[in-house]
């Protein structure tokens, strides 16, 4: 397919825009097609697709063309990530800039530094091998790849086979997940924010390996549960419907915005258990009074987000050792904070989308090292009581190159009675 020169210059605008990464990719992006509201919706997809897979490969692009121009990189992006020859090109490039293509095509084959070939950030591949040994270059190659798009059902207003034929019909396909027992896998990237299937609240988007947190947390119908970082909401929509909206389910967060972002979510969902709590830190005068009352406690702790480097590919530029030392930090006194709320018999449960141990071994053991009031429960059997059968051990860990969805981390933990 030709590309229009106005297309490969979008391009290049776009990766100027976001160079700085000094915000979110997404919403740098967003921001970039709210300032060019002439572009198109086959422009913005173009800009969309190149954009992410310039963050994706960005350190082997950039060590090929021997460049950090916009221009130049979007060059390297449309032929090396997009697929598009030169030829492809030609109508819309200068004569310097195919000369320029055809020398950087020449060099796509030259041998790199393994940090750089698998667009890594030395520290962080340093870390994953160190972590992981040989696998961590399976690990690494899958989470430079374009994530799937994963939904999942909501079990009070539909199902999934009911969910299947909705999006059939508008021609789109969708195949059960493999482990989530309300997933289904959408093939290509439509946008569904407009289907009237998901307007009803019959799904909502969520990563299988999101989902299958619901199921360590368990919760029962009547019980009171929190999820203690609820954010804008995902996990905090699944307990709900696996308590079948009776009880009472606190979602806590320190964001405003977040919680914003929740009641949209909600009022689709028909849920009528959940209720929001603006808290101030772990230490909020709203976590003290519920002390020692709850059932079943979440605390899907903020992260480096590095088990989701497919959707989130910014990451790995945004994030530092530095960052990962402040990080764990965090996460050890959210810990503390949140599990005060447990009631003698309830469950905690501790979760990240990172697939560092600093973040998740690490945090867990040094906890129970503290706490032996708390006992380590087997997560795959945790797991296996929701007919869910995936051999992880005793703590949940599951990766892209193995699992098929994002790296996550899962413990949970009982209080004794």
């Amino acid at each position: 397919m030709t590309l229009r020169a106005n297309q490969l210059a979008g391009l290049e605008s776009a990766i100027r825009a976001l160079k700085s990464l000094d915000a979110p990719a997404d919403a740098l992006l967003h921001r970039f097609f709210r300032d060019h509201p002439q572009m198109g919706q086959q422009d913005r997809a173009f800009i969309a697709e190149g954009v992410f897979a310039w963050l994706r490969r960005r350190r082997s692009i950039e060590t090929l063309a021997q460049s950090k121009s916009p221009r130049r990189l979007a060059l390297a992006v449309a032929v090396r990530e997009l697929g598009h020859s030169v030829r492809d090109l030609e109508p819309a490039i200068s004569a310097d800039d195919v000369a320029w293509l055809r020398e950087f095509k020449a060099r796509v084959a030259e041998p790199l530094e393994e940090a750089v070939a698998l667009d890594l950030p030395d520290w962080l591949w340093e870390r994953l091998r160190a972590a992981y040994g040989d696998d961590a270059r399976e690990l690494a190659r899958a989470l430079a790849q374009p994530a799937p798009l994963d939904l999942r059902v909501n079990p009070l207003k539909s199902n999934r086979d009911a969910v299947r034929a909705a999006l059939a019909a508008n021609g789109l396909d969708a195949t059960p997940t493999p482990l989530s027992p309300l997933g289904l896998r959408v093939a290509g990237r439509p946008a569904l924010n407009r289907h009237p299937a998901f307007q009803a609240g019959d799904f909502e988007v969520q990563d299988e390996g999101s989902q299958l947190v619901g199921w360590l947390v368990a919760p029962r119908r009547g019980e009171m549960v929190v999820d203690f970082c609820a954010g804008s909401g995902g996990k905090t929509l699944l307990l709900g419907a696996l308590m079948r909206s009776q009880g009472r389910l606190y979602a806590f967060d320190v964001s405003e915005k977040r919680l914003a972002n929740l009641k949209p979510r909600l009022a689709r969902s028909g849920l009528s258990n959940v209720h929001p709590q603006l808290i101030a830190s772990e230490r909020d005068v709203r976590v003290k009074r519920l002390a020692g009352k709850i059932d079943r406690v979440l605390v899907d702790a903020p992260c480096t987000g590095f088990g989701t480097l497919r959707r989130n590919p910014d990451l790995k530029w945004r994030q530092t050792a530095d960052s990962v030392a402040e990080l764990t930090a965090k996460q050890a006194s959210i810990l503390r904070g949140a599990s005060v709320l447990v009631k003698p018999g309830g469950r905690l449960v501790y979760a990240t989308c990172s697939i560092l141990p600093d973040e998740n071994e690490a945090i867990v053991n040094a906890f129970l090292a503290e706490h032996p009031q708390f006992t380590l429960v087997a997560a795959d059997a945790e797991l296996d009581r929701a007919g869910i059968t995936l051999d992880t051990g005793p703590m949940l860990r599951i990766f892209p190159h193995k699992h098929g969805c994002d790296g996550f981390f899962a413990a949970v933990m009982t209080r004794a009675s």
